[in-house]
């Protein structure tokens, strides 16, 4: 699967499955602008990914900040002249509490940043690929909880159905400008966001995965690979879908 030469951002690149993403997407020959709060990892994933051969660039992003996104995509393309493709991947926790228990300041910080700062990234991402005769592939991070909900995350359930609905009202209203959008869907994923939503508990960890009908929690490495397919011409004809990778959970 080649991307060779491609300029793809990833949001949330610093850690977890946005890191993972940043690998592959750089073996797969992609020039890769590693974008995140945390500046000094992103600056580690940059400097290990060179090691290893490959081409990327740090770019300090709070996707939650007022036009943050539209400078970061201008510089992008002040830079490298386009932008091929991105991965919308930045996201928090949020609260894990019961509905009537969520503090308003919590909910508005989480579709803050799951919500609206994929919102703002897709809009500065779009409005840059029409200007391209090549389009753009753009695929945003939902959750198993964009499909289906899990109890004492309304704010994180609520943000990622958004996410999903999103996705699908851009891909519909960009199609025809060859701009495709896709949203993945990861279930039970091991990253430290898991850990910290589980509590960092083993027991809970062994409790989730004999939920799941393949028996295990997933690596990073595998929501990566169909990221770089989705964002490669190898699924050309794919838009507007939501993919759940979730070892079958949501089949249940």
């Amino acid at each position: 699967m080649s991307l060779e030469n491609k300029i793809v951002l990833v949001t949330g690149g610093a850690s977890g499955i946005g890191r993972a993403t940043v690998d592959r997407l750089a073996a797969d020959g992609a020039h890769v602008v590693v974008a995140d709060t945390q500046v000094d990892l992103a600056g580690e994933v940059v400097s290990e990914v060179k090691k290893a051969g490959g081409s990327a660039e740090v770019c300090q992003l709070d996707v939650a900040k007022s036009g943050a996104a539209d400078t970061a995509v201008n510089a992008i393309v002040a830079e490298h002249g386009r932008l091929d493709g991105a991965f919308n991947n930045a996201g928090i926790v949020g609260p894990t509490v019961k509905l009537l228990d969520i503090d308003p300041e919590e909910w508005a910080r989480v579709l803050a940043v799951n919500l609206t700062g994929i919102f703002s990234c897709v809009q500065a991402e779009i409005r840059q690929m029409t200007q391209q005769s090549s389009g753009g592939s753009i695929v945003n991070t939902a959750s198993i909880c964009g499909l289906v909900a899990l109890s004492h995350a309304a704010a994180y359930n609520s943000a990622k159905h958004g996410v999903v609905g999103l996705t699908k009202s851009a891909a519909i209203e960009y199609g025809p400008k060859k701009i495709r959008v896709n949203a993945v869907c990861p279930g039970f994923i091991d990253t430290p966001m898991l850990a910290k939503g589980a509590g960092a508990s083993e027991g809970m960890l062994e409790q989730v995965t004999g939920t799941l009908p393949i028996r295990r929690i997933a690596d990073a490495s595998e929501v990566a690979d169909v990221v770089a397919w989705l964002l490669s011409e190898q699924s050309s004809y794919i838009t507007g879908i939501a993919m759940p990778i979730d070892g079958g959970w949501t089949a249940q």
